[in-house]
């Protein structure tokens, strides 16, 4: 790793003004990503801004909404007793994310900054548009058994790695930020892009917004919910897919139901369409399957990666079959 100057602050108004003045300046947090794309030189901040001082490590409820802070850890996270209770599948998919220790340093707002672990992307000798754009993606016509099959484009087929942020795409969370022109809301479907002709690009963040919590609205999926992550060994790796099912039964019929995969594209993918499907019918094995073949069209295999064609709709059916407690 080369030099780099490193500093705290101590308010969310010190870490925005410190990044925005100085251009080659990066936040650290946990660093369990950051130090990682450091030591492998894909990233060289000549300045860290350690945030970890700021107020922002609640979990606690506001009004009908599930607030937490974006520096809490993702093991508070997984073990809080109120996350547990009202956003149980919030819990599942940490538990199943890294590994205990990671779990203790992560934060939430980090993990949702978490870069793809595309190994094209972390070798400097391969070709990689996110990492330097117009160099080609290495993974197009390498191996790609990890990619994408929804939502890529000529320039990217990574995928995006968390856990977390599968099951905040189903639960319509909301990203709350500040930056130089004053606080926002971002939903949570909209925080990370596509690839399209800027695979460089991960979210929609302007420079200088810091994220400040998330926000999860009231539902009624706490009884019936599942994360199924589908993986190579059960400890410390990342998903060749992942299913985040929350399912509000009234007696055998679906009342309402949220979909969203991981490992299949570069956002976390929301499956609306078999949703849509799902609302008002029984919970039969076969209307999940109809569901999961709705969830898959559209969908394309790159070659190492084509049994995710078949893997997808099969991990579909077995997180609703999970989630409503018949599997």
């Amino acid at each position: 790793m080369i030099n780099f100057e490193y500093i705290r602050v101590a308010t969310a108004k010190a870490a925005v003004d410190a990044l925005v003045k100085d251009g080659v300046a990066q936040w650290i947090a946990g660093g369990t990503n950051l130090v990682d794309l450091m030591k492998k030189g894909v990233t060289a901040p000549q300045k860290l801004i350690d945030i970890n001082n700021l107020a922002l490590k609640e979990i606690k409820k506001e009004g009908s909404k599930l607030r937490i802070g974006a520096l809490a850890l993702n093991s508070a996270v997984a073990d809080s007793e109120l996350v547990q209770k009202e956003q149980p599948l919030l819990a599942q998919a940490l538990q199943a994310g890294a590994s205990q220790q990671i779990r203790n340093m992560a934060t939430v707002g980090g993990n949702m900054m978490q870069r793809t672990r595309c190994p094209y992307f972390y070798n400097t000798d391969m070709p990689c548009n996110k990492r330097q754009p117009g160099q080609g993606c290495g993974a197009l016509k390498g191996y790609n058994r990890m990619h994408a099959i929804f939502g890529a484009s000529d320039k990217c087929i990574a995928v995006h790695p968390s856990d977390m942020c599968v099951a905040l795409a189903a639960l319509d969370a909301t990203v709350q930020v500040t930056g130089p022109k004053g606080s926002r809301s971002i939903p949570f479907l909209s925080f990370h892009r596509l690839p399209g002709e800027l695979p460089q690009k991960d979210n929609t963040l302007e420079r200088g917004e810091l994220i400040t919590g998330i926000e999860i609205p009231q539902n009624a999926f706490a009884k019936s919910t599942h994360y199924l992550k589908v993986r190579d060994r059960s400890s410390y790796a990342f998903a060749l897919v992942s299913v985040a099912a929350a399912v509000d039964m009234q007696r055998n019929a679906i009342r309402d139901v949220r979909l969203a995969m991981g490992g299949v594209a570069h956002k976390p993918w929301r499956l609306t369409a078999a949703e849509n499907f799902l609302k008002g019918k029984e919970a039969t094995e076969a209307n999940f399957g109809q569901a999961a073949q709705l969830a898959i069209q559209g969908a394309k295999g790159y070659g190492h990666n084509n049994f995710k064609l078949k893997l997808a709709p099969n991990a579909i059916v077995e997180a609703l079959k999970t989630a409503v407690g018949k599997s």
